[in-house]
Formats: C-alpha cells, sequence, structure tokens
C-alpha cells in the first residue's frame, strides 16, 4: 500500500517532519518568508491527499474543493479564522486543530509590544543604526512611561489574565472589561477591577485588545471608540486584525487623537495600511504572537500527532468538525 501524500504549506519544526515522514510522503513548500500564494496552494493541494496548512493559510471552498480526493486538513489554528469549516464539512472533510497553547507566548509580545511603542525602542534603534546619538539625557526620543500606569484589557480570558500578571510586576493598575464578569475573589488574585468597555477606554493608559473574533467584535474598535480614549494613551492589539477598523485607526493617529499602537495583526494580514507603516508612533510586527521555538515545535507534533491519529484510523487529538469524524471511525 503506498503512503499517503502531504502537502506542508511552510516549513514546520524537523523533529515533527521526521514524524511525519517515516509514515506518508511529505513534500514541503520550502519558502517561510511569505504566505503560500492561493494558486500554489490549490497546486500543492492538488499532489496530495492531507494538508498540513498554518493560521495564515485561507483554506477556502476553492482550495477544498481542488482535490475531490482530499481526505483531511490538519490545521496548526486554535481557531477558524481562515478555513471555511462549512465547505470542509459539507465535502467530508475533517479538519483538526490544535488546543490554546499559546497563552503566555502571545501575551509576551503584547507587553513587547507595549514597552517598544511608550519607550520608542523600535524608533531609538532605528535611528541610532543610522548614526543618530541625540544624548543619554535628551528630551529627543523622551517616550511614555510604563510602571504605574493604568492597563485596559478587552477581553479577560487566557491571554488577557496573563498580561495582567505581566503588567502587576510594573505596578501597573488593571481595570478589565468583558461580558463575564470574574468572582470578587478572582478579580483580587489578578489585582483587576472590572469596567465597561466605555469606562475603560475613557481610563486606560494602555488599551490591549483579547476579544475573540466575530461578528460582534469586528471594528470594535471604530472612530467612537477611538475618540473615547486619552490622546495619551496607546492601543496594541494581539487578538485578531479585524477587531480594529484599520482606516479609522489611521484617522485617530493622524490627527493625534490618540499617542499610538503597537500592532501584531491586521485587517487585511498579510496587507497593512501604508499611512500605519510610514508612522514612527507605530510598532508593527507580522503576527509573532506565537513565534517561539520550544512552542512552534510543539505545536507542530500536536498537528503531526492529528495526521498520524487520521492515517491510523484514530480519532484525532482536536477537530473543528468532528461530526465528519463520526462517517470515518
Amino acid at each position: 500500500m503506498s503512503k499517503p501524500r502531504v502537502f506542508v504549506t511552510q516549513p514546520i519544526a524537523e523533529s515533527a517532519l521526521a514524524r511525519l515522514r517515516a509514515v506518508a510522503e511529505v513534500e514541503v513548500n520550502a519558502d517561510s518568508s511569505r504566505v503560500l500564494p492561493k494558486d500554489q496552494l490549490i497546486a500543492g493541494v492538488k499532489r496530495c491527499d492531507i494538508l498540513l496548512s498554518l493560521l495564515h493559510d485561507t483554506v477556502d471552498r476553492d482550495v477544498l474543493a481542488a482535490n475531490p480526493n482530499l481526505k483531511a486538513v490538519s490545521s496548526m489554528n486554535i481557531t477558524q479564522d481562515r478555513i471555511d469549516l462549512a465547505a470542509a464539512t459539507e465535502l467530508g472533510i475533517p479538519v483538526t486543530n490544535i488546543p490554546a497553547i499559546v497563552t503566555d507566548a502571545t501575551a509576551d509580545i503584547a507587553f513587547g509590544l507595549l514597552l517598544s511603542v511608550a519607550r520608542r525602542i523600535v524608533e531609538g534603534d532605528r535611528l541610532f543604526r543610522q548614526g543618530i546619538y541625540p544624548g543619554s539625557q535628551s528630551n529627543h526620543l523622551a517616550g511614555a512611561a510604563v510602571t504605574g500606569k493604568t492597563l485596559g484589557l478587552v477581553g479577560f480570558g487566557r491571554i488577557g489574565q496573563a498580561l495582567a500578571r505581566r503588567a502587576r510586576g510594573f505596578d501597573m493598575k488593571i481595570v478589565y472589561a468583558d461580558p463575564r464578569r470574574l468572582a470578587a475573589a478572582d478579580e483580587a488574585k489578578f489585582g483587576a477591577t472590572h469596567r465597561s468597555f466605555e469606562e475603560l477606554l475613557s481610563e486606560a493608559d494602555f488599551v490591549s485588545l483579547h476579544p475573540q473574533l466575530t461578528p460582534e467584535t469586528r471594528h470594535l474598535m471604530g472612530e467612537r471608540q477611538f475618540a473615547l480614549m486619552k490622546p495619551t494613551a496607546f492601543v496594541i492589539n494581539t487578538s485578531r486584525g479585524p477587531v480594529i477598523d484599520e482606516a479609522a485607526l489611521v484617522r485617530a493617529l493622524r490627527e493625534r487623537r490618540i499617542a499610538g499602537a503597537g500592532l501584531d495583526v491586521y485587517e487585511r494580514e498579510p496587507a497593512v495600511s501604508p499611512e500605519l507603516v510610514a508612522m514612527p508612533n507605530v510598532v508593527l510586527t507580522p503576527h509573532l504572537g506565537s513565534a517561539v521555538f520550544e512552542l512552534r515545535e510543539g505545536m507542530a507534533h500536536v498537528v503531526v500527532d492529528n495526521i498520524l491519529a487520521l492515517i491510523e484510523n484514530r480519532p484525532p487529538v482536536s477537530c473543528f468538525n468532528p461530526q465528519v469524524l463520526k462517517k470515518l471511525f
């Protein structure tokens, strides 16, 4: 019996690939510098039995239907943002995912963005590389204080709580807005105080976004919300890009209605507004939330665990559409 064919959209940890190669014919797109264009993704799907996709890959109906013999999509996603799950289910294709194991890494990058934009670290690095040294007590690169300031967390789940723990090390005041208010004992544990969304926006020196992307949270931050923020406040987004109306953010920054932004995600990712790119008070990273060697290796092994289970006719570790599995096992 021939081995199943697996197409991997970008390189993943070699230790995980070695496990996969032991049971399957594996083709890996070797270019890790860019998202695979749709036509090349479709071409890869036509050559495989199982697609191993990453978070940035858009697996729509065209991709899923490109190969009538496609057996499964094993995704490194925690959520289904870029996968047409309805189409996959209709076509009888199981779509596996990974559990929520990126909490600490995402909280780290969120606090890194906060520090970088407030203290103008990236801007200072860029100028120094250009030979500019204003002097150690010059106000040329003076930024905003972080210690003792108010951090507003929009969404207080796993990542919001992890960021709160980090912020306490900087003696920050923690306020949060979430439809599900914590019990008083849990609020005390985090040193956090509940606020309405509008109250939080008006009070916080740093607004960090952590909601799940739903129809209700799309453009959660728009003209009205930016108008409620302090002109000295910063917005940080490590959740999902469409939570922010990017055009409204550009206007708020251009008109100095807020002080700056730290972004790891974008509304039309991987595209980003050229105006944001040009602004020195904006720190931009290319969706680095889970970009930690050890974590990415662990994520890759979970994806391979799912593929091995499917090959061996066992239920995978986790699956977006388990109803499809009922027909297979």
